[in-house]
């Protein structure tokens, strides 16, 4: 079980030091949200404000999601500014092989995200060419939305095929994660969990991270062991 607080959620005054928070309260990955406010109605940071962060928590694997109209334009510099893995979305349509195969040639993880409205059947033709799977739990744009609770099935789908063809991707939600919808979650297969204002608005972030960690693991779908 991966547990990946969303940068978003902390404050950004000093960016440095709460990613450097994450990693000593046992963070595994940290989760950054990248907005264009083209692609969803918000902006948040680019390269430069995660070149800036990364020396900070040089253990943390960063998961870099651009949600972000032109994704193209941005691959190279956010490898170069430290992401370990790049996630575009598959409602970019005919763009999506592309992508995935440049994130792929840049020598990073490739991630595949979907959002609420999107039918999962969208995403099945890409499953054997990416490390991670997002599912959207939320309308993507902006933190501290209320979980969708009718994404679950999405989840269910996407660890059925996940197991019927035996693949190894990691099934990551984010949008509204606390500790109820990530046991929800986890249950219907989820294995990676993004959550921002549940963890970084926590004054104890590590005993809010153990305390998460612990209820999705007393809903291990059997997958604990995956990694990528």
């Amino acid at each position: 079980m991966i547990i990946a607080p969303s940068l978003l959620a902390a404050d950004f005054t000093r960016l440095g030091q709460e990613a450097k928070r994450a990693e000593r309260a046992g963070a595994d990955w940290l989760h950054l949200d990248i907005m264009d406010g083209q692609f969803v109605p918000n902006i948040s940071f680019g390269p430069a404000v995660v070149a800036a962060v990364r020396p900070h928590a040089k253990k943390l694997f960063f998961d870099v999601h651009l949600m972000c109209g032109q994704p193209e334009i941005l691959l190279e510099p956010f490898a170069r500014a430290g992401a370990d893995e790049i996630i575009v979305h598959v409602e970019l349509g005919e763009k999506v092989p592309p992508l995935l195969w440049k994130i792929r040639s840049l020598g990073k993880k490739v991630g595949l995200a979907i959002n609420p409205p999107t039918a999962i059947s969208a995403v099945q033709p890409y499953l054997g060419k990416i490390d991670l799977l997002l599912v959207m739990t939320v309308n993507p744009g902006f933190g501290g939305q209320e979980f969708i609770h009718e994404c679950l099935p999405k989840i269910q789908q996407a660890d059925a095929w996940r197991r019927e063809n035996r693949l190894t991707y990691r099934l990551e939600v984010d949008g509204g994660i606390n500790n109820q919808t990530a046991a929800e979650c986890a249950h219907a297969g989820a294995d990676t969990f993004v959550a921002g204002t549940a963890l970084f608005q926590k004054r104890n972030l590590g005993a809010a991270i153990r305390k998460m960690r612990k209820i999705v693991g007393n809903h291990d779908p059997g997958l604990a062991d995956l990694k990528i």
